[in-house]
């Protein structure tokens, strides 16, 4: 039983850069071993509704096809992954903003605005400059798959 497009399929996946350093996963156990355990989170396989836009392009058409049990390794450029980086996502934003919130600005560092988040790319005298692009945004991602069961969506009718 191949993967259509409306099919629900529950996988188990590992999201890597190309340099092979995992940034995703549904495994609980290699999240640990990675350094990126997310205490609050609940790991285990997820289901998705495929050809939808639940998930990033690249998985999704990656996944028609493929049959409960198959495994796979799905690269995924940034244009079918999280888009490339938008330069009209980078705002310079008054320091004393930061201080009137009583936060000292570093780089790096992420933070929740009314815009959404953002990460912290340079911090001036007078300017602090956030990032509103994703962070994947730009990157080429590589996705283990195992597609664990399909379940197929309910036909209308055969024509």
């Amino acid at each position: 039983m191949k993967v259509e497009a409306g099919d629900y399929v529950l996988f188990h996946y590992v999201g890597r850069f190309e340099n092979g350093e995992v940034f995703d996963t549904s495994y609980e156990e290699i999240a640990r071993e990675n350094g990126i355990l997310v205490e609050e989170r609940e790991y285990g396989p997820m289901w998705v509704r495929i050809g939808v836009g639940e998930i990033i392009p690249g998985l999704d058409e990656a996944m028609i096809g493929m049959e409960a049990g198959e495994k796979k390794t799905i690269t995924v450029p940034p244009e079918k992954g999280y888009g490339m980086p938008n330069p009209e996502l980078v705002i310079s934003v008054p320091r004393e903003e930061f201080t009137k919130a009583g936060l000292e600005p570093q780089e790096g560092l992420y933070v929740m605005t009314d815009s959404g988040i953002a990460k912290i790319v340079s911090v001036g005298e007078n300017e602090v400059s956030l990032d509103f692009n994703h962070p994947l945004a730009g990157k080429t991602l590589v996705f283990e798959v195992e597609v664990l069961e399909v379940k197929k969506a309910e036909k209308d009718s055969e024509a």
